[in-house]
């Protein structure tokens, strides 16, 4: 098995056991919440439900990026001490992590030109920077080594999708990702979007159900096409901003619709990714037969 470190920022969701188990260490993303900073980057000051509890009253939240200063200097302790280091950031399309990462990674390389610090952008958010980090993992573990390992992510990751819903369209309205009229009338009547993580790593909305039970059948509907019939699932992340009952509808409703013989990792979403979704958000993650850009040519006509 290959020795090299994995290691991901706040804006991944996935079980705190799988991390441990797999010694994957973690970057914080600071998040604010009326004003308060929290460096932290996820539950240490405040719970996950008073988080979202806080938001559904009216709180103001947001996030910072890392300071290109914190990833040098871990580059830089890796590089000293001659030990591999694979990095795997929030999708380049929602966040800045990726570009200062990277032009971190340049500054230490000027003083260690041979260090072995390899840096992928995962064009995924929440669990789906989990399900990258989960085909990281198994590459780990079969023998690959760090460069094989972030050759193979960076082809692969366009099979890891990622599809999801929000219950308060206002938040994505606020985000700039729907105007005020689509918001408000879509609150109103209500029409419940659902989205995904485009191949270039944005968000882009794709299509809507009217009421909260059809939007959760549609995403494993969404789910089921972009796999062959006879497919047996494996890992499926499902991250939710404080609306467990409904993520646990969704699990019924995939095993209804396919056969899956992985495990399913239920997980909070982090406040890195809940700050722009607000609560009652339910997110789908897991890897295709198909690949994103085929997908949305397929469904959406490359659009």
């Amino acid at each position: 098995m290959s020795t090299f470190t994995i290691m991901t920022d706040t804006g991944c969701d996935i079980p705190q056991e799988y991390l441990d188990k797999h010694s994957i260490k973690i970057v914080p993303i600071p998040f604010h919440l009326d004003g308060e900073e929290h460096e932290d980057g996820r539950w240490q000051k405040i719970s996950d439900v008073a988080f979202y509890n806080a938001l559904g009253s009216g709180s103001v939240a947001g996030t910072t990026l890392i300071n290109q200063e914190v990833f040098r200097e871990i580059f830089e302790d890796y590089a000293k001490r001659g030990e591999e280091l694979l990095l795997c950031t929030l999708s380049s399309g929602l966040s800045g992590t990726y570009e200062n990462a990277v032009n971190a990674l340049k500054e230490v390389k000027e003083t260690y030109p041979d260090c072995k610090i390899y840096v992928v952008d995962s064009r995924n958010a929440a669990g789906g920077m989990g399900m990258v980090l989960i085909q990281a993992v198994n590459k780990r573990t079969e023998g690959a080594s760090l460069e094989e390992t972030g050759q193979w992510l960076e082809e692969r990751r366009h099979r890891c999708f990622s599809l999801f819903t929000v219950d308060d369209l206002m938040y994505l309205h606020r985000g700039g990702r729907l105007s005020k009229v689509q918001a408000v009338a879509g609150s109103i009547i209500g029409i419940k979007p659902l989205l995904n993580v485009h191949p270039d790593g944005s968000l882009k909305l794709k299509d809507k159900a009217r009421g909260r039970k059809a939007s959760i059948e549609r995403l494993a509907a969404q789910m089921k096409r972009s796999l062959n019939p006879d497919t047996k699932v494996k890992e499926i992340v499902i991250s939710h901003s404080n609306c467990l009952d409904d993520a646990k509808i969704l699990v019924e409703e995939i095993k209804k619709q396919m056969d899956v013989e992985g495990e399913i990792f239920l997980v909070m979403m982090s406040p890195v990714i809940g700050t722009h979704v607000g609560p009652g958000c339910i997110a789908l993650f897991y890897v295709a037969d198909m690949t994103r850009p085929e997908y949305e040519e397929k469904f959406y006509g490359g659009k």
